[in-house]
């Protein structure tokens, strides 16, 4: 990200030519986590974003499913829209996958706009507490109580190891919680970090689900396989595997390092979990509880 336009990093965006994955993919295979970058003059951002991506549309999207066989997608809400989910609700529609929404909501928001929002394909509200744009922890155990019989869950980007307290009390709001991308930890913190530990108890206790998505964000190898995050997975993995997701984390957005390939990210699975069947399971049967997928 060396550009900017004005004081908002430009990123880069994501390869253009995914590559196949030596990974088999089962039927259903569910990519959790991806984004939807629409055209500046329709999908305006927020002024105190962290960062300034460049489109990355449905179409493109598509492309990187049919290569890796993706079956199925979750339509992450990014903060750069900040609480106007339009954006990620057209791509619903554009879709032609199945798919769910997770969306961002300010902490008044009506019960009558989660009800639209819940018509429309949402399934979750999306907390980034790492970068502008985003709504924090009080909130959350406000919509919590709100969001109990809707069947919805609530997604957070935290950094697990900057502040194990706030990770507990994700792990005690009653309702489903999904740490993104490993519990983004800093580069370089092993397995005994309190706050990963911290996380790593609450997925095993049930209370939590966690993402093995964005290796490339919590590694301090330049390439993948970024094998020092495979511990990091081993230790979710040995505590519960019907709590862990995979996602591509398409297009990769804010994060200034070597662009991954998404076919190499797919090989990682394939690394970390050598048994089909508890592939089939995290990529299948795992987000069809969590997200109310039909059965395969």
């Amino acid at each position: 990200m060396n550009a900017h336009e004005g004081n908002v990093p430009l990123c880069q965006g994501a390869d253009p030519s995914p590559r196949p994955s030596w990974v088999k993919m089962p039927e259903g295979a569910c990519d959790t986590h991806m984004h939807i970058f629409g055209s500046r003059a329709r999908y305006p951002m927020v002024p105190n974003r962290s960062y300034t991506p460049p489109e990355a549309t449905v179409e493109a999207y598509e492309t990187l499913a049919r290569v890796l066989q993706i079956r199925r997608t979750v339509v992450v809400q990014p903060s750069v829209y900040g609480v106007d989910n339009a954006c990620t609700l057209d791509a619903l529609l554009a879709l032609s996958l199945e798919a769910r929404a997770i969306v961002a909501v300010d902490g008044d928001v009506s019960d009558a706009e989660l009800q639209r929002l819940h018509a429309r394909g949402a399934c979750g509200i999306r907390f980034n507490m790492l970068m502008n744009g985003g709504i924090g922890i009080a909130d959350a155990e406000r919509l919590a109580e709100r969001i109990k019989g809707m069947g919805w869950h609530i997604e957070v980007m935290i950094d697990v190891s900057r502040d194990p307290e706030c990770t507990e009390r994700f792990g005690r709001l009653g309702v489903p919680v999904v740490f993104d991308h490993i519990g983004h930890l800093r580069p370089g913190r092993r397995t005994d970090d309190p706050g990963f530990r911290a996380m790593v108890r609450l997925v095993g206790e049930g209370h939590c689900w966690v993402k093995l998505s964005g290796a490339y964000r919590v590694t301090v190898e330049d390439r993948a396989p970024y094998a020092d995050v495979g511990a990091h997975v081993r230790a979710l993995l040995e505590v519960n595997p019907q709590r862990c997701l995979w996602a591509t984390d398409w297009p990769h957005p804010g994060i200034n390092v070597p662009m991954p390939n998404d076919g190499a990210l797919l090989d990682m699975l394939g690394y970390w979990i050598r048994d089909a069947a508890m592939r089939r399971r995290i990529l299948v049967d795992n987000p069809a509880d969590l997200y109310g997928f039909a059965a395969v």
